[in-house]
């Protein structure tokens, strides 16, 4: 383990994020907020912090190795946990105690999108700032903008993404050279943000909100400045905004960088996970609009309206809502729930396990049923055209089943930790998905969970956001040996 190279790189990272504290300051004075204090006593703590890490370190240059990688990602996510909740911990307003702090800021970089604010219309447009940039940040992975700005960190790049996106997607190394391919998936991550933001504007939101949901619609964090959501605003135009914008964020962005480069719309529809997926929102939304007006609940429009942006901010697992859908009738909540485990395509902002896993599952289990028709036959699990390894197979099978395991342990000791079986179940699920919206106690927001609930949640939203195995790798013994 090269630890005085994983130390240098550490602080340079957190020496890099402490510049992220300047556009609060910034916006505070724009708006005249008067709270910019915070965030500028933020960034001198953290870049002094930084500076002390590196230091000693400066002069370490070793190679990296794929153990240190995981080491780099998984540490500095939880660093960037707890740096984030700095400045809301020492802020006045809101006045948040270090547990729902680190809950606050943990949430916005996994683009969980959880929340223990209410009022939101109430705080300083700075801190409403904060939330919404912290998502936008953690939305392709702090990570990955730190290779594409730093090539001071020298070789070993590749690590730390293969670290960043341990799933089995298209080849991340879109160009050459890994700074070329992170600063390519930024320009898209960059662009999509802006067409996204000028579409709210053209749609009627405020600069500001349009900047603000912008943020965390691309990256389907979900967070908000509203306490409604886009419920707030009423406006269909704007629901469809988001819902085109969740659904761009929550595609394969080798997949958008491909289809740019060669200027063929189609290659979307060539795609075996893109086509998996639009077949999932589809079906998503014609269950919800049957169940909706079979049960009478809304008119016919109100119901297409309300099940079209309901399911993509579902599906996706963003975390919008323009309604409190957990008290929809029958069996809608729960499905809307169940369906954050698969969400978005690899290689994109959203979370769960990924439509790509389970359409290699589905195969699988097509294929164990030719199996045993035919049982000589040999019989490759095929993606499109193309068979699949099987050690990718049973990587997949691997995931599938820490991924339960770990959901049912947290589910098990949220519900000893005080929570009744709907919340337990919803929170967990909720936020190791990093979808943020739950039934029962956590419905509308998690302020009513006990601190040993919110820290358990804080768990959750950690290992969903880095695909449970880097920080499982760096818990086992093994990892550290020799």
């Amino acid at each position: 383990m090269n630890f005085l190279t994983v130390q240098r790189i550490i602080g340079q990272l957190l020496m890099l994020f402490s510049l992220t504290m300047l556009p609060p300051v910034g916006v505070s004075l724009y708006f005249g907020d008067g709270h910019w204090q915070p965030f500028f006593d933020s960034f001198a703590g953290m870049l002094a912090v930084g500076v002390a890490i590196w230091w000693p370190a400066r002069k370490a240059h070793r190679e990296l190795r794929v153990r240190d990688g995981f080491l780099i990602v998984s540490m500095f996510w939880i660093v960037l946990g707890l740096a984030g909740a700095v400045p809301l911990l020492i802020s006045d307003r809101p006045d948040l105690d270090l547990t729902d702090a680190v809950f606050e800021a943990v949430s916005g970089f996994t683009t969980t999108g959880a929340t223990v604010l209410v009022g939101l219309e109430e705080l300083p447009i700075s801190i409403l700032y904060f939330r919404q940039q912290i998502q936008w940040l953690g939305g392709i992975g702090i990570v990955v903008l730190a290779v594409a700005l730093l090539p001071m960190l020298g070789v070993g790049g590749m690590q730390l993404l293969k670290a960043e996106s341990p799933r089995p997607a298209k080849d991340v190394r879109l160009t050459p050279r890994i700074t070329e391919t992170a600063k390519a998936l930024w320009v898209i991550y960059v662009t999509l943000t802006v067409l996204c933001a000028a579409c709210y504007w053209m749609a009627g939101m405020s600069p500001f909100d349009a900047i603000a949901h912008a943020f965390s619609t691309v990256s389907t964090g979900g967070h908000s400045t509203h306490d409604a959501s886009l419920g707030y605003f009423d406006n269909v135009a704007v629901e469809i905004v988001a819902s085109l914008f969740m659904f761009l964020g929550a595609v394969n962005f080798a997949l958008h960088f491909f289809v740019l480069r060669y200027r063929r719309l189609q290659d979307y529809f060539r795609d075996p996970e893109f086509r998996a997926f639009f077949f999932l929102v589809t079906c998503l939304f014609l269950l919800t609009v049957g169940m909706l007006l079979f049960n009478r609940v809304y008119t016919t429009d109100t119901a297409i309206r309300q099940s079209v942006f309901t399911a993509i901010s579902a599906q996706t697992g963003t975390g919008f809502f323009t309604t409190d859908y957990s008290v929809w009738p029958g069996a809608i909540p729960v499905i809307l729930l169940l369906a954050t485990f698969i969400s978005g395509s690899a290689g994109s902002t959203s979370g769960g396990m990924k439509v790509i896993r389970w359409l290699l599952i589905w195969k699988q289990g097509q294929r164990e049923v030719q199996h045993l028709i035919h049982p000589s036959a040999e019989i490759p699990v095929r993606i499109g055209s193309k068979p699949v390894d099987w050690r990718i197979i049973d990587s997949v099978w691997g995931f599938f089943a820490a991924y339960m395991i770990l959901f049912a342990v947290l589910m098990v000791l949220m519900m000893i930790a005080g929570a009744d079986h709907v919340t337990a179940f919803s929170a967990i699920a909720s936020c190791i998905n990093n979808y943020g919206v739950g039934l029962g106690e956590v419905s509308s927001n998690f302020r009513s969970l006990n601190d040993a609930g919110k820290w358990l949640c804080v768990i959750a939203m950690l290992l969903g956001r880095l695909e449970i195995f880097p920080l499982l790798v760096i818990a086992t013994p093994s990892f550290w040996r020799r």
